[in-house]
């Protein structure tokens, strides 16, 4: 448990020390165009629930979404626009990043995980989730490890953090398997339920999400172990330390709020109470004034 604890304070300072790296921050920063605009750009994942995802009012909806909304309110009031209007820009897994680095989107409220790779593009705030990624099988297919996929077809979308995970895990315990890559949650599930693969590679929270709007949830089951650790952000614009202040300190709030367990308990109460990492990380996050 401390060595988890350990890896969990090195995690959560990591998008704090990275403005550090990449060198002096731009000479404007997007707070003033926010400012300026009265309004404030926020990048929504459509299939990415229970974090980021369109409602059946086709409107964002999501954890990540409540948190960045009511980030933005909070941001609103540091910069004196108490009524800062939101702009929503629907991403997907292969656009959220560029589209906050060209400056499309202010900060993108996702599912997305933090890494040194990503960061030579985009900044990250605090910490807002700890996911990991986890398998989803056909119950039938039984044994419910990566040890019992061996020689079956594991799909996972190409490009993700998954599918570096998914390529560590095989290595480390020597199972072969055939990895197919797959573009969307909706694609790797079709092709779950239907056969073409045996299992599918993402992040567990996400599969859980996946497997309860699935065609049989009950003919479904999440392998227990998960292959990795996936520390979630809001993605924010690389080097911009005014505005990545101005969220962690907006997420400071919230997370020592009395409304942090109404919101968890909103998206998460399946799962039942936040893990010792998660509520580590909550305390992590809610930084001094």
């Amino acid at each position: 448990m401390r060595k988890h604890i350990l890896l969990l304070a090195a995690l959560c300072l990591v998008p704090l020390v990275s403005l550090a790296q990449t060198g002096a921050a731009p000479a404007e920063s997007r707070l003033k165009k926010i400012q300026d605009s009265r309004s404030i750009a926020l990048a929504y994942r459509q299939d990415a629930a229970p974090f980021s995802y369109e409602g059946s009012d086709k409107q964002p909806a999501g954890y990540m979404v409540e948190l960045c909304r009511t980030a933005a309110g909070a941001i609103g009031r540091q910069i004196g626009v108490p009524d800062l209007q939101i702009k929503w820009v629907a991403v997907s897994t292969q656009t959220r990043f560029t589209t906050v680095a060209n400056g499309q989107a202010d900060m993108e409220c996702g599912a997305s995980t933090v890494t040194l790779g990503r960061m030579k593009e985009v900044g990250f705030s605090s910490l807002t989730f700890l996911d990991g990624t986890g398998l989803l099988v056909r119950s039938a297919t039984g044994g419910y490890s990566l040890s019992a996929l061996a020689g079956k077809k594991i799909g996972v979308i190409a490009g993700t953090s998954n599918e570096r995970a998914l390529d560590r895990a095989l290595k480390a315990l020597v199972v072969t398997a055939t990895v197919v890559p797959v573009k969307t949650r909706e694609e790797g599930l079709a092709q779950l339920e239907s056969g073409a693969i045996d299992a599918f590679a993402s992040d567990r929270v996400l599969l859980m999400g996946l497997a309860a709007a699935s065609k049989n949830p009950a003919g479904l089951a999440l392998m227990v172990d998960a292959l990795s650790y996936e520390p979630y952000a809001i993605v924010l614009p690389r080097g911009d330390w005014a505005l990545q202040q101005a969220v962690n300190a907006a997420l400071s709030q919230i997370f020592q709020s009395p409304a942090l367990p109404e919101l968890y308990a909103r998206w998460f109460a399946a799962m039942g109470k936040p893990s010792p990492m998660l509520e580590i990380m909550y305390g992590l996050g809610g930084l001094p004034e």
